[in-house]
Order: structure tokens, then C-alpha cells, then sequence
């Protein structure tokens, strides 16, 4: 990848800045052996603290791997950008599309690191759904992509280039899933089952003696559900981009995606997914 380009990408997504490691000690002095911190080159913030053995893995390296992927695939390099301040960051490769009864869904290749040693590199698929603009994110997928942060981790991040061919198949499988959710209908008990899972409510609660806080999530989901059915028709498919939708754009006031990219809202919606792709 030429210098020039990739300058032009690390700006882009905000992500032209190194990380430095420094030594650490108390405030009186007394210097901590074994420990360091990371520190953001350009802001002195500081990203993580870790074990000397700790291997960084700087942004260009990030894109330079997902350059090399690209070339090898045939995949363009898509967006990125970063969370916290530079705690995780991310880059995308841009993959297939899947056009259903008129919508179309795309599909990334997603590569993701940290600093804050919450999370290993790791590599997984994406989804968007053009009509309403909802994100899906099957990150950290068992694939042989996920490597800690030590001094062997970059001979074996060249497995990845000969691993991702199983990425680009679990996306046709999950285009094929979405397709057979597309053709079931949605029941009331499913709808009831997607709806306590998402809302963590147990089986013995009955939904209408539920807090007012938990009401009015329903009341907000089940707004989304029906804009998305009222698109997509009354299936499968149409429960889980109410869900999506819910997720993407009204669980929380502004951007969610490090939640559904990271936290427990994407375990929310996999857990979701599963569960509708196994009655199926």
C-alpha cells in the first residue's frame, strides 16, 4: 500500500496516530515493574495498561493487513474509525451485497483492535440493511482470526489471509439464513420470546405488570417492529430488523454501534439471531 494512500485513509477515519508505550510508577515514585501504559502519541491519553510483554499493534498495521486482504480478495477498503478516543479502533473491507424482495443488505469484512486490552484482534462480518440503515455485527468469530496482543502475534496474523476465504462463506450462509427467516412467518410467542430476551425479562413476569421503564422500551420496539414488518412483511426477518432498528436507532441517544459492535447489546442481538435462525 503506497504511503500517500495510506496517509489519506489514516485521516479519513481519524486514525493517523501512533501508540507509545511508557514505563509506570506510583505518584511517590516507586517505579512498577513489569507494568506500562499505552499512550496515544499526538493526545498523551492514555489507552491501556498492560504487562511489558504486551505486543502493540499500531493503526498502519491494522490497515496495511486489511490492504493485503483486500488485494488478495478483491475487496475495497471501506471507512473505519475509532471508539473512546482511540480505545478501539476498526477498519472495514467492503464485501457482498444480497438484494431481497427489493431491499438490499451489504455486507462488510470488519478487522478490529484495542489498546485498552478489552478485546484481541479479531476479524468478523457486518451487515446493513440500505432501507432503514440498520447494523448487524457478527464480530470476533471463531475463524483462527483472533490473536493476543504478544511477540508471536504477527506470523500468525498471516493466517488470516489464508483463513478469511471462511469469513467470505459464513456471509453467503448468513445470506441464505436471512433468506429462509424472510419465509416464516412471525407468532405472537415468538415476537413474546424475542421481545424478553432483548428486554431481559424472565418468563414468570407478565409484560403488562412490567416497570415503566420496560413498558416504554416495548413501547419504542414495538414502533420499530411495526415500521420494519410493515417493509419487510410479518416473518422472521422482519422481527429481527425491528430489532436491529431498535438497536441502531432508538435504545440509546446517538451513535450505538460501539455497544453492537462490543458490548452486550451485539451479544443481544446474536443471542436473537440464533435463536430465529435455529427455527429455521
Amino acid at each position: 500500500m503506497n504511503e500517500e494512500l495510506k496517509t489519506q485513509m489514516l485521516e479519513q477515519t481519524g486514525l493517523n496516530w501512533k501508540v507509545i508505550s511508557e514505563g509506570m510508577k506510583t505518584d511517590s515514585g516507586i517505579i512498577i515493574p513489569d507494568k506500562i501504559a499505552l499512550v496515544r502519541e499526538d493526545t498523551q491519553k492514555i489507552l491501556g495498561t498492560h504487562a511489558k510483554s504486551y505486543e502493540i499493534y499500531q493503526n498502519d498495521e491494522l490497515l496495511e493487513l486489511l490492504h493485503k486482504i483486500g488485494m488478495s480478495t478483491g475487496l475495497a477498503l471501506h471507512t473505519g474509525g475509532c471508539f473512546k478516543g482511540g480505545d478501539r479502533v476498526w477498519f472495514q473491507l467492503k464485501s457482498a451485497d444480497h438484494n431481497m424482495a427489493g431491499d438490499v443488505i451489504k455486507g462488510y469484512i470488519s478487522g478490529f483492535n484495542s489498546f485498552d486490552g478489552r478485546a484481541s484482534l479479531a476479524f468478523g462480518n457486518s451487515k446493513t440493511t440500505v432501507s432503514c440503515q440498520n447494523t448487524f455485527w457478527m464480530a470476533y468469530k471463531q475463524v483462527d482470526t483472533r490473536m493476543r496482543h504478544s511477540a508471536n502475534m504477527r506470523p500468525k496474523i498471516d493466517e488470516i489471509l489464508r483463513k478469511i476465504d471462511v469469513l467470505m462463506a459464513e456471509e453467503k450462509e448468513q445470506f441464505r439464513e436471512i433468506e429462509r427467516l424472510h419465509q416464516v412467518r412471525m407468532t405472537p410467542e415468538v415476537k413474546e420470546l424475542v421481545s424478553r430476551i432483548l428486554f431481559d425479562i424472565s418468563i414468570e413476569d407478565q409484560l403488562d405488570t412490567l416497570s415503566t421503564n420496560k413498558k416504554n422500551k416495548l413501547i419504542k420496539f414495538n414502533y420499530d417492529l411495526g415500521i420494519e414488518t410493515a417493509q419487510k412483511g410479518d416473518n422472521l426477518w422482519g422481527l429481527f430488523s425491528g430489532v436491529t432498528r431498535y438497536t441502531t436507532h432508538s435504545m440509546k441517544n446517538g451513535d450505538n454501534s460501539e455497544g453492537k459492535m462490543f458490548g452486550r447489546t451485539g451479544n443481544l442481538e446474536r443471542e436473537i439471531y440464533k435463536e430465529l435462525v435455529e427455527m429455521v
